[in-house]
């Protein structure tokens, strides 16, 4: 029963209970947003977070004393060659530092511009560097976030350290990096590996951990027992286990959106089917005489799914539209600190647009079979009574 007059007794009804319709409309499109915006913000930063984490060295090798790491000897770095499998091994130099007007904390990372860097991303960082103006003098490269505090405090040109020995150490500021980084480099602050030292308190012939790679996966177990095997107190810290930490960290997050949004649709629902169930004398005259004109209880729950399939539809739409633009668009007030945190420098982050559509078809399924079957349900138990008795 298609045809011109279905249609365009549809959307009559749509324009009759439009009232009715505009409510759940609204309360559909917030729950949509809500789920799929985490949706979004989840899969975006965990994909960015684990294409930097594939970037890094396999395997970290750190010191340990009484259960806090300290700074590691370089000659480690000679026994540690000495492994079977394991290349490209690499002292590394990084710290935090107090920046003492915000009571917060910069990264700083010293690099070696003359040996194969361990990190590829941290390379692609900084792979529009001109080595030798950057080498002429003591300079150093902040992230966006730090340069964004530095311009609030007028250190435009130059910044003062205090070292551990309380001496101060002014260093230039070469360039900033931009945005498209800030997700790795917010906080950061690059500069030659020998600096880092100074300001950090490092020791000529000490190393914060030391990285390394074994390219042949199938070495990595054995690499790893053995590394830890070449000194007491030894931590070996391998990329899986990094990754599964964010992982974890991320589906925990997005776990309890899930758990409070399951919530509030069951909730929804209920009251939908209460709402339906009870239907006044207008909606049951309407069935009844949809009845006595010859329609059949098929055509009739056909009208009533194309009715309430099309209010859904719409707001699950413009949820999902309104999800993408908060997100990408607006980059996610709010709800970017809760995944991202706020314990160091405020992040302004460009969320890479990833969006899985096996995921909206999913959540569209399991969004609209229940919206329909809470709305249909009462719709057919009037449908199949007597048509007298309901016009009464």
């Amino acid at each position: 029963m298609l045809n011109k007059s279905f249609y365009n007794f549809l959307f009559l009804l749509l324009f009759t209970h439009r009232s009715k319709h505009i409510a759940i409309f609204i309360i559909s499109t917030l729950l949509v947003f809500i789920l799929t915006s985490v949706m979004f913000i989840s899969n975006s930063i965990s994909k960015d977070i684990l294409a930097t984490i594939n970037s890094q060295p396999d395997f970290i090798v750190q010191k340990m004393k009484a259960g806090q790491v300290v700074d590691i000897d370089i000659s480690m770095v000679e026994k540690i060659e000495s492994v079977l499998g394991v290349s490209n091994v690499t002292t590394r130099v990084y710290g935090k530092y107090y920046f003492k007007p915000l009571k917060q904390s910069f990264t700083i990372v010293g690099v070696d511009f003359f040996e194969e860097q361990n990190s590829k991303t941290l390379l692609s960082l900084t792979k529009k560097l001109n080595m030798e103006k950057f080498l002429e003098k003591e300079y150093m490269i902040i992230g966006s976030g730090v340069k964004k505090l530095f311009d609030k405090y007028k250190y435009f040109k130059s910044y003062i350290f205090t070292t551990p020995l309380n001496e101060s150490l002014e260093i230039e500021i070469y360039d900033s990096l931009d945005d498209t980084t800030s997700l790795l480099s917010n906080d950061m602050i690059i500069m030659p590996k020998e600096l880092a030292k100074i300001i950090l308190g490092v020791g000529e012939y000490k190393a914060t951990d030391i990285a390394l790679n074994v390219p042949n996966d199938l070495e990595r177990p054995n690499a790893k027992v053995e590394l830890i095997l070449k000194e007491d107190n030894l931590r070996v810290i391998s990329k899986d286990e990094i990754k599964s930490y964010y992982l974890n960290l991320f589906s925990y997050k997005t776990g309890i959106f899930l758990i409070l949004y399951i919530v509030s649709i069951i909730t929804f629902l209920l009251v939908l089917y209460q709402r339906y169930s009870m239907i006044n004398s207008s909606d049951k005259k309407e069935i009844a005489i949809l009845k006595a004109v010859g329609w059949s209880i098929k055509d009739i729950l056909k009208l009533k799914v194309f009715e309430n399939f099309l209010v859904a539809f719409f707001s699950f739409s413009f949820g999902v539209i309104l999800a993408f633009l908060y997100i990408f668009i607006a980059k996610a007030p709010f709800l970017i600190n809760i995944f991202l945190g706020y314990s160091n420098l405020e992040i302004s982050y460009e969320l890479t647009p990833y969006i899985s559509i096996g995921s909206i078809i999913t959540l569209f399924i399991f969004y609209i079979v229940p919206f329909l079957c809470v709305v249909l349900f009462p719709v057919w138990k009037i449908a199949t009574i007597d048509v007298i008795k309901s016009i009464k």
